[in-house]
């Protein structure tokens, strides 16, 4: 993430059953685990849906379909003791390959820390630190 820029995401919301699909992340600085969504920065020139395909295929390789708008987030924060800020495009999708839902865990390919997304309960999600807070109101 960049210090001192807005940064433009596309973020994902994906379903199974009364399961969501998070991303298990840790802030070292606030000593602090968390979770968010699959998704990632949009590049320019490109849409937030284009972003958000290249963005799931690069962490999971998976492809999606169905892509549906959900809302927009701003979302200001710290992490790593650095102030962020970003413009949260949210989506819902479908994965193309039924497999990826009977996954318990799917580890994530282009991240700096070893992290992995899993299916967790919405209610058990919602009651954790899951960022952006917003994100409740439309899941």
């Amino acid at each position: 993430m960049r210090e001192n820029k807005i940064r433009p995401v596309a973020l994902l919301v994906a379903m199974k059953n009364n399961k969501i699909l998070v991303i298990a992340g840790y802030d070292y600085h606030k000593k602090e685990n968390f979770y968010r969504l699959i998704g990632g920065g949009i590049e320019f020139g490109e849409t937030g849906k284009e972003a958000l395909k290249r963005e799931v295929k690069e962490e999971i390789k998976a492809e999606i379909k169905n892509v549906k708008y959900l809302g927009l987030i701003e979302n200001l924060f710290n992490y790593e003791g650095k102030g962020m800020h970003e413009i949260i495009l949210v989506y819902k999708a479908e994965f193309k390959d039924k497999n990826i839902y009977k996954k318990e865990e799917m580890k994530i390919l282009d991240s700096r820390h070893p992290q992995k997304a899993y299916w967790l309960n919405k209610k058990a999600v919602l009651k954790e630190k899951f960022y952006p807070e917003e994100l409740r109101k439309l899941i």
